[in-house]
């Protein structure tokens, strides 16, 4: 019998740096992110995996609420304070805010909120992804 899956797409402009990063990715820049949630399973009674308006209530109102617009540091980075005092909305992890960080970030999020989440993929530009699923 087959497996049935769906993805749900969600752009979202954040800035971030990677500290200790030998490239220029150890300076403050943004991005055009891209996040795709895949979410897996039986189907319900009419048919489906999970509601698409679900997974955007969900998905979307997290990131707008928390990536979008936002600079996305490391729970150190000592960048966070400055901006914060300036009035400038932050978001902080515990780890670097690489796009695979970001992927499993967002994963634990859907997953906690109840969705049947299998991979998330977090695309930091149009050619560069990074993917994250548990088993």
């Amino acid at each position: 019998m087959g497996r049935h899956s769906v993805v749900t797409r969600f752009r979202f402009c954040y800035g971030h740096r990677i500290r200790g990063h030998a490239g220029p990715c150890r300076h403050a820049h943004g991005h055009n992110g891209v996040a795709e949630v895949e979410c897996a399973g039986p189907l319900d009674r009419l048919g489906m995996v999970v509601d698409f308006g679900e997974v955007r209530r969900v998905v979307s109102g997290w990131i707008d609420a928390n990536w979008d617009h936002r600079m996305i540091l490391r729970r150190d980075d000592p960048l966070a304070a400055t901006l914060r005092e300036a009035g400038e909305p932050v978001h902080l992890l515990d780890g670097d805010p690489t796009a695979e960080n970001l992927a499993a970030a967002l994963f634990r999020v859907a997953r906690e909120a109840g969705l049947p989440v299998r991979e998330v993929r977090v695309w930091e530009t149009p050619t560069s992804m990074a993917r994250y699923e548990e088993p």
